[in-house]
């Protein structure tokens, strides 16, 4: 059979007619296959969505009035331009809220995740000086976390940084030992961005609580993918990003809880004052529209969305984990969905890819360290040395996919390594002892 076909599409008792040949069904059935083949090898496979997701045509369409037509400043009050503006960002709020369980009113716009964990970290540290200067994180948090508690550090803050097990999830136990008298904040994202797993939120928030100290969270990954209620969960603070859900670049959010406890930060960004003074800057009407669009549709089309994309994931995993020397990193059960992450033992990551790269698109870890030669760190972390560090790759399965393309995906990358190996002289040292 061709790939990508199903000899079913046309049935040859259906088109049995005077003057119709076998021969022409034959040629009819071949060429159907060849569209689908061509349909699937539109190359290449984008399998690396935990990077970014491409925008959702619906978020699109929702965006470009308001590039044009509909051009307001959310913040003119004095005529229909702005109030036009003003009334999107404010659908966009409820929409945002919405989808995590918050209020309108608890949401901050911000320029995307980054944006928003510098202003969850710093915020805090300069609002509760009063109370204390230590923050709990763990090592295996996106940089924008981990190089905002260095920052901190170099401003006199304290910072514990957990480790984490081999599931790349933190012991609770150390996490509750490390809080001191001066613990101002605990910053655990909600799920890993290179290995997909998801933390136990709400085991952490009765910790926090337990001691009175605030609980943020980088949910860049998790918001749009899995269920999460800020409420439920605990957390006080939350990061968002629209890209990461099929909204834009360039844009995204910070909840922050209003009470029970009422949170406050001390703002980043000085100016006019936009956002309840916590985020000052002219708002980015098109791309808050894309973002509350991106959150509506995530809300609606989760559950289902979830379930597929879990069969593809596993799909592909499981093809490739029956090669020999391949090996998951992570957790296996507490993950999200579209996430796995596969080291090729005695291979290197970037020659894989060299390998498939103009058949898919795939990544060995977090975007914003692809240009550095060093292992993964969340990899490191779980206990991985360099050579295996070095051989694994992330895929990131999308709203977009198709079981063709992945079907695709698993020959392509089983035909890459088969090849690789063939011709490496270190997989043949282990073979021989």
């Amino acid at each position: 059979m061709i790939r990508g076909i199903g000899w079913s599409g046309l049935v040859w008792s259906s088109l049995v007619a005077p003057g119709f040949s076998r021969t022409i069904w034959l040629i009819l059935c071949f060429n159907r296959a060849c569209l689908a083949d061509c349909m699937v090898t539109n190359l290449p496979i984008y399998l690396d969505h935990n990077s970014t997701t491409p925008c959702d045509p619906r978020v699109v369409e929702a965006m470009l009035p308001f590039f044009n037509s509909a051009f307001g400043n959310a913040a003119s009050r004095s005529h229909a331009f702005g109030w036009q503006a003003e009334e999107a960002v404010k659908c966009a709020r409820e929409q945002v809220a919405k989808l995590i369980g918050a209020e309108p009113g608890e949401i901050v716009f911000t320029s995307g995740a980054t944006e928003s964990d510098n202003l969850a970290l710093k915020g805090v540290f300069e609002m509760y000086a009063g109370k204390g200067n230590h923050i709990i994180t763990c090592n295996i948090e996106h940089k924008a976390v981990l190089d905002s508690c260095k920052h901190i550090e170099k401003l006199g803050g304290e910072v514990s940084y957990l480790n984490v097990k081999e599931n790349g999830l933190i012991d609770l136990a150390e996490l509750e030992a490390a809080i001191r008298p001066q613990t101002i904040l605990i910053s655990i994202m909600y799920a890993n961005n290179e290995i997909g797993t998801i933390m136990p939120m709400k085991e952490i928030s009765a910790i926090a609580r337990k001691h009175d100290v605030l609980l943020f969270s980088d949910a860049a990954q998790a918001v749009g993918k899995i269920p999460v209620d800020v409420n439920a969960d605990g957390i006080d603070l939350l990061a968002i990003s629209a890209h990461k859900m099929y909204g834009p670049k360039g844009v995204g959010a910070l909840y922050v809880r209003r009470k029970n406890p009422r949170v406050r930060l001390t703002a980043q960004i000085d100016g006019g004052g936009h956002e309840k003074g916590m985020r000052s800057g002219t708002l980015n009407v098109p791309g808050i529209v894309g973002l509350g669009k991106a959150c509506e549709l995530c809300l609606v089309e989760m559950e289902e969305e979830t379930v597929r994309l879990g069969s593809l994931r596993d799909k592909l995993e499981n093809a490739l984990l029956q090669m020999d020397d391949t090996h998951l990193n992570g957790s296996k059960g507490n993950r999200l969905p579209h996430t796995t992450n596969i080291s090729f033992k005695h291979l290197e990551s970037e020659a894989l890819m060299m390998g498939f790269s103009k058949e898919l698109a795939v990544s060995s870890g977090s975007a914003c360290m692809s240009a550095t030669p060093e292992p993964s760190y969340v990899l490191k972390a779980l206990g991985l040395d360099d050579e295996l560090a070095h051989s694994s790759l992330r895929f990131g399965i999308g709203r977009f996919n198709t079981e063709e393309e992945i079907d695709y995906a698993i020959e392509q990358v089983t035909k890459t390594v088969s090849r690789l190996r063939e011709t490496n002289p270190l997989r043949e040292m282990h073979k021989n002892g």
